[in-house]
């Protein structure tokens, strides 16, 4: 009746993980990509480029800063556009393995826009000419996102970046205003500092990401603030006027801020236009992202969307379990639903930070009691020996049945380390316990042993 059992439109970590979960389970699947090379943004102009040059600049500040190092006299001093090219080969790598796994699975892929027809048909349309039509019986919508851009700025100037261009910026610059200060601001703000420029940091909230535990948000600023950035809360944009030499950034306080270039990081929008939603009676918010139940199925059952098109997380580790949880569901009826639950935070600003479970403000408005333990990375003989002593480790928990209730972490290799306390976490029961930090051996030296000195140090608070 249909041509394909199941449709995805992208081919980013969300529709990577429908198109795989769906094939694995005996469906015949299509996948269509609007560019040339599949990976979706996460792979081209986000999580994988970002990460890639986060890593460079860090190893340059690593071999800077060793006292080793400085004792022969030896210091690296390596560009911006430098920093990026080692993005380069690492996406060629995920380009070529992620392809694979369609050529394997026998998937077809298409490469061209796709746009609803009606309910059960798209029509997909290459670059330069040529559209077909394709029917299926189910479809997901996995088509991510891009950077907001609001009118009145002119983006096409060349000291005028949004996250995706900035990736493209040829110089180094000596100063740069970063606006907006959610993950990708605070990400930006430590990596650009970290080369050494001047970075303004403007927040149009009171506090930094304000959806992490508030001991964090404090040990993040004030790290971000002991290396030089300058932090504006409360700040809201007016304008930017735009110069040869760099950017103006007006703010509706009438305060000015010149510098290099300005990277404008408030927001993003859902991959949506031009799709067709309309014809089949969806229609996205104001910010391009589309509406969905509980299990990603928009108005109509059939049609599924996940992944930053849908809003937040906005995390690839998100969309790529949404991805697989939407084509269990629209195969079998129903999926797991710890799949969706209590997904990790990461955040890779300088040094890491991840977060899983409740905050203290969380917990403490819902009444529950809860204790709290704490490691000092500083206290942590691996971290003494790498020379990574900024950070800690802190975990929530019952302080009547010794339940963890939240994990957070801030300081180097903090999105690894947190995976050790989800296992834990995820257990039913009794299983789930602080105890199992207490009473387990750890390698030493590890990072490993700070969840042993933080759920010791916890359990010696109480009485």
């Amino acid at each position: 009746m249909y041509d394909y059992d199941v449709v995805v439109i992208g081919t980013g970590p969300g529709g990577e993980g429908a198109a795989m979960q769906a094939v694995k389970e005996g469906k015949n699947v299509c996948v269509v990509e609007k560019h040339k090379l599949i990976g979706g943004g996460c792979t081209h102009w986000g999580t994988i480029p970002s990460k890639a040059l986060r890593h460079s600049i860090f190893r340059m500040t690593e071999f800077n800063s060793s006292s080793f190092t400085k004792d022969l006299g030896m210091s690296l001093n390596i560009g911006f556009p430098e920093m990026r090219r080692s993005a380069e080969a690492v996406i060629a790598k995920q380009v070529d393995m992620r392809q694979g796994f369609y050529n394997r699975n026998r998937v077809t892929l298409l490469h061209g826009h796709a746009r609803f027809v009606d309910a059960n048909t798209i029509e997909v349309c290459e670059e330069h000419g040529g559209c077909q039509l394709v029917t299926a019986a189910s479809f997901v919508i996995a088509t991510g996102s891009a950077p907001f851009q609001p009118p009145g700025v002119d983006f096409n100037h060349p000291r005028v970046y949004d996250s995706d261009t900035i990736l493209k910026m040829n110089h180094t610059p000596t100063s740069v205003t970063i606006y907006g200060a959610g993950v990708i601001g605070c990400e930006y703000a430590s990596m650009f500092r970290n080369l050494g420029c001047k970075v303004n940091l403007v927040n149009s909230r009171d506090k930094l990401l304000e959806f992490l535990d508030d001991e964090i948000i404090d040990a993040l600023s004030y790290h971000l603030r002991e290396r030089g950035v300058l932090i504006r809360h409360r700040e809201v944009f007016e304008r930017v006027e735009t110069r040869e030499d760099g950017a103006i950034l007006h703010l509706q306080s009438g305060k000015m801020l010149k510098t290099d270039c300005l990277l404008w990081a408030a927001g993003r929008q859902g991959n949506t236009s031009e799709m067709g939603l309309e014809t089949i009676d969806l229609t996205p918010n104001k910010r391009g992202q589309i509406e969905v139940n509980e299990d990603f199925q928009t108005k109509h059952p059939h049609i599924y969307a996940v992944g930053d098109v849908i809003g937040p997380p906005s995390l690839a580790s998100a969309a790529y379990v949404q991805g697989r949880y939407a084509a269990s569901h629209m195969i079998d009826g129903h999926a797991d639903k710890a799949m969706i639950r209590d997904i990790p935070s990461g955040i890779y600003t300088s040094p890491e930070i991840s977060s899983l479970g409740q905050t203290e403000r969380d917990l403490t408005a819902a009444c529950i009691p809860y204790e709290v333990g704490h490691s000092m990375f500083k206290s942590i003989a691996r971290a003494q020996i790498t020379g990574q002593t900024v950070g800690m480790l802190k975990l929530l928990f019952h302080r009547d049945t010794l339940e963890i209730l939240g994990i957070h972490c801030f300081g180097a290799n903090a999105t690894e380390i947190i995976h050790i306390g989800q296992a834990i976490m995820s257990q039913q029961g009794t299983a789930n316990s602080l105890k199992y930090f207490m009473n387990t051996t750890f390698n030493y030296p590890t990072m490993a042993e700070a969840y042993r000195v933080a759920a010791l140090n916890g359990y010696n608070r109480l009485f």
